[in-house]
């Protein structure tokens, strides 16, 4: 007899302790493929963090995945919470429009159900950032990831990142960062 496992995800929820999220698009779909998707997941950045309070370190938004570095606002706003917040009223309003449009890429995100999906199934990746070092080595990766992956010389030529925040390019255009406690 085979028996299946779901893995849970274990969350550490520590007050004043920064966590470096990741989660990606439907079956790694490039879903965040074009710029108007991306700046319009950075409105919703921003108006989850008025919603959830959470503390907004660094991030970046990749065609095909998202990295965070937050601290949530506990005990009030769980990561659990954030998240279902920031990616259901996100995905729900990108679903709805594209219905709208009848745009081609529905039937990509259709599932066998007849439901639409825009983020991967799963509560991605969650760790618990717990030394300033290790901050700074995931703010690294977070900032070098257009870099590595083709899309930028520099990690400040990639709009949709804190990289231009920490780099003293903070006008409007820019993702708008919470300086961090360390």
């Amino acid at each position: 007899m085979i028996t299946k496992y779901r893995r849970t995800r274990k969350r550490f929820e520590i007050a004043q302790q920064a966590r470096f999220l990741t989660f990606s698009c439907y079956h790694r779909l490039e879903l965040f493929g074009n710029d108007a998707i991306r700046d319009a997941f950075v409105d919703a950045l921003a108006a989850s963090r008025d919603r959830t309070k959470y503390k907004l370190n660094g991030g970046v938004m990749m065609p095909e995945h998202v990295h965070l570095l937050i601290v949530p606002d506990l005990p009030e706003y769980p990561v659990s919470y954030v998240l279902k917040d920031l990616k259901g009223l996100f995905a729900n309003r990108v679903l709805q429009r594209w219905r709208e449009v009848n745009a081609s890429i529905l039937s990509r995100i259709t599932d066998p159900q007849s439901k639409l999906h825009f983020w991967q199934k799963g509560g991605g990746y969650d760790r618990n950032i717990a030394s300033d070092d290790e901050f700074h080595e995931k703010l690294n990766y977070i900032h070098s990831n257009p870099v590595t992956r083709g899309f930028a010389q520099r990690p400040t030529d990639w709009a949709w990142s804190s990289a231009q925040w920490y780099a003293g390019q903070r006008d409007s255009d820019v993702l708008a960062i919470d300086p961090p406690n360390l």
